[in-house]
C-alpha cells in the first residue's frame, strides 16, 4: 500500500509577522529552510487557503497549511512519553486512553510526532502483536487533530474480538462537534460514500466511487454562528465526520482543510477542528459485559465553546 502525504495546518504566531514563508515554515515545523522552500516551490504551501511561494510574507494570526510528502524507508515504533495522554481504563485484555490533540494513533510515513502506541510502550504497556508491525494492538484510530477515547488491545483475543465488533458495527462511537451554521434538519442522517479526493491526495471526499459511509447527528445546542452536535458513526471511514459535515455545508469549526472559516476559528482561539470523541462503548472481550467510557472536553475546546456561547447570549 502506498504512503500518502500528511497535511498540517497551524496559526502563524504574531512573532513571525513579516517573515518569508520559507523562514516561517522552517521555524514553525523544525524543517530546514531549504526543505521549506522546496515545498513552497512545489505548490504544497497555502496561506489562509491560497497557494503561496517561498518568498511571500506571512502575517500573525493567519493560517499556514503545508502538505508534507512521506519520507522513504520503513516505519518503526518509537517509545516516548506522550504529554497529556490519560489512561481511562486498564485490565488484562485492553487499555482505554484519552488521546490528546497532536498525537497519532500509530506511526506512519510522514509523521514524526508522538503516537499512542509509542506512549504506551514508554509507559511499559505490553499490547497485542496482532496487526501490522507499526500498529499492533490498534483496532481503530482518531485523526491527529481529533482528541478523545481510543481502545487498544493488550491480548490477541481482545484484538480479534474488538476488531469483529467494529466490523459488525456493534461498538458505540460517540463524538461531539461544533459545526458552522445550523444543519437542516437539526437532527438527521448523512448517508454518502467517501473516497479519496479526486484532486488532493491528502483529503477525502464524498464520491460515487467511495465506500458506504453513514453518520447520524443530533443537535445539542444552537448558537448564532454554530451548532453543537452529538454524532454517532455507523461506519468508520477516514475523516468521516469532517467530510460529511463539510459536504453538508457545515464544516467543523476550525477545520480549514475541509472549508471552515478561518476568521471564526481565530475569534474562538481554535488551532484545530472542534471535534472530540466523547464516549466509547463495547462488549468487553473478557467477561462479555457492556463497557462504556466517557471523556470531558479538553481545555481548548471548552474555551472555544464558552466563547461562542457568550457571543450568543
Amino acid at each position: 500500500m502506498s504512503a500518502h502525504p500528511e497535511t498540517r495546518t497551524l496559526p502563524v504566531p504574531d512573532g513571525l509577522e513579516g517573515e518569508r514563508v520559507d523562514a516561517a515554515l522552517a521555524r514553525m515545523l523544525g524543517f530546514s529552510r531549504t526543505k521549506a522552500a522546496e515545498l513552497a516551490t512545489e505548490g504544497k504551501v497555502r496561506l489562509d487557503g491560497a497557494e503561496v511561494g517561498k518568498s511571500e510574507r506571512v502575517t500573525g494570526g493567519s493560517w499556514i497549511e503545508v502538505e508534507i510528502p512521506p519520507p522513504p524507508g520503513a516505519v518503526t515504533v518509537v517509545a516516548e512519553p506522550v504529554e497529556g495522554m490519560e489512561i481511562v481504563h486498564d485490565d488484562d485484555e485492553l487499555v482505554v486512553v484519552d488521546k490528546p490533540v497532536g498525537v497519532a494513533a500509530h506511526p506512519s510515513p510522514g509523521w514524526t510526532g508522538p503516537t499512542v502506541i509509542g506512549g504506551l510502550a514508554a509507559a511499559g504497556y505490553r499490547i497485542a502483536t496482532s496487526g501490522a508491525a507499526e500498529r499492533q494492538g490498534i483496532v481503530h484510530r482518531l485523526d491527529v487533530g481529533t482528541s478523545g477515547l481510543m481502545v487498544v488491545a493488550k491480548s490477541e483475543r481482545a484484538y480479534s474480538v474488538l476488531k469483529q465488533q467494529f466490523r459488525e458495527r456493534t461498538v458505540d462511537k460517540r463524538y461531539q462537534a461544533l459545526v458552522q451554521g445550523h444543519p437542516d434538519p437539526l437532527s438527521g442522517t448523512i448517508d454518502a460514500p467517501i473516497g479519496r479526493h479526486p484532486q488532493h491526495d491528502y483529503k477525502w471526499a464524498v464520491t460515487a466511487e467511495g465506500k458506504p459511509s453513514v453518520t447520524h447527528y443530533d443537535l445539542i445546542e444552537a448558537f448564532r454562528a454554530a451548532s453543537l452536535l452529538d454524532i454517532k458513526l455507523e461506519t468508520g471511514r477516514t475523516h468521516q465526520i469532517r467530510v460529511h459535515m463539510s459536504a453538508h455545508r457545515h464544516p467543523c469549526v476550525g477545520d480549514l482543510t475541509y472549508g471552515a472559516d478561518p476568521t471564526l476559528a481565530k475569534r474562538l482561539g481554535l488551532t484545530r477542528q472542534w471535534l472530540h470523541a466523547v464516549r466509547l462503548g463495547f462488549t468487553h472481550p473478557g467477561d462479555g459485559q457492556w463497557a462504556e467510557f466517557a471523556s470531558p472536553y479538553p481545555e481548548d475546546l471548552q474555551r472555544a465553546l464558552d466563547r461562542v456561547r457568550s457571543e450568543s447570549a
